[in-house]
């Protein structure tokens, strides 16, 4: 069995939790110690368990825990080549590179139990990916901070049980948001984050397709509300004719950890 808990999602931090019969790891370290450590104990875990700590890209809400963390307890580190050296540049060179792991987009490798498949996705980062991670048996993915879908998202999030996808932005509290100009380009570009729209067209896909459940992640706190996230995605489902008792929809906080969900 894989067990999955959102920690933290959100632009002010990030952080995930998975658990399979012989693994506890993370996805991403955005938030404090003190947070992470909480959030853990919170699930009957401690940080002291976590096996290594794996890493989507190097904006700081995914990694400005990842020093103090990994130097208390000396966690190990994955992430591919280029996103390490981003790394090492944010924390100035002091944190330990002896824990550090590469791996290589878009190529399998296997951890303990699990089976991990990096892949691309289109974010203003230097190397980016989410996470396909299956135990023989089920499979879940994540994809966050992507600025659109393309075929290789769609690929690895094929036949996954479980999928956590962005929901960042609704377009139209975007455009009239406080936001300056720039950045409003960037969030909705190419390389930016995906829309409630494009999340519920992607899961309307996907359904069908031994989808069971969807986690909505990563919304913004200013352009989005979780309601607006979950209902344009119910609406989708039943634009397109998909019985949505089919498929679980939630919503990831921002501010403390969900529940676990069974995989």
């Amino acid at each position: 069995m894989l067990k999955f808990c959102s920690l933290y999602s959100g632009s002010s931090g990030n952080s995930l939790f998975i658990e399979s019969n012989e693994s506890k790891i993370l996805i991403d370290c955005g938030v404090s110690c003190k947070k992470l450590s909480e959030a853990l104990i919170s699930l009957n875990t401690s940080i002291e368990d976590i096996d290594a700590i794996f890493i989507t890209h190097e904006h700081s809400d995914h990694i400005k825990g990842l020093k103090i963390v990994s130097d208390k307890y000396n966690i190990p580190i994955y992430a591919n080549k280029d996103t390490l050296l981003e790394i090492k540049k944010a924390f100035k060179g002091s944190i330990n590179e002896n824990i550090f792991n590469e791996f290589k987009n878009n190529k399998d490798f296997n951890f303990k139990d699990l089976n991990i498949h990096p892949f691309d996705i289109p974010h203003d980062a230097v190397n980016p990916c989410g996470f396909s991670i299956d135990n023989g048996k089920k499979k879940l993915s994540i994809a966050t901070d992507c600025g659109h879908v393309n075929d290789v998202i769609m690929n690895n999030l094929e036949n996954s049980s479980f999928i956590l996808l962005e929901s960042n932005y609704d377009p139209s509290i975007l455009q009239v948001s406080k936001y300056p100009y720039k950045l409003k380009e960037r969030i909705k570009g190419p390389l930016g984050h995906l829309s409630n729209n494009t999340a519920a067209q992607t899961i309307s896909y996907l359904v069908g397709k031994d989808l069971k459940e969807v986690m909505l992640g990563h919304l913004s706190k200013e352009n989005n509300f979780p309601e607006l996230a979950y209902q344009t995605v119910t609406d989708t489902l039943i634009d397109n004719n998909i019985d949505t008792s089919k498929i679980k929809i939630s919503v990831a906080s921002r501010d403390y950890p969900g529940r676990i969900i069974k995989i």
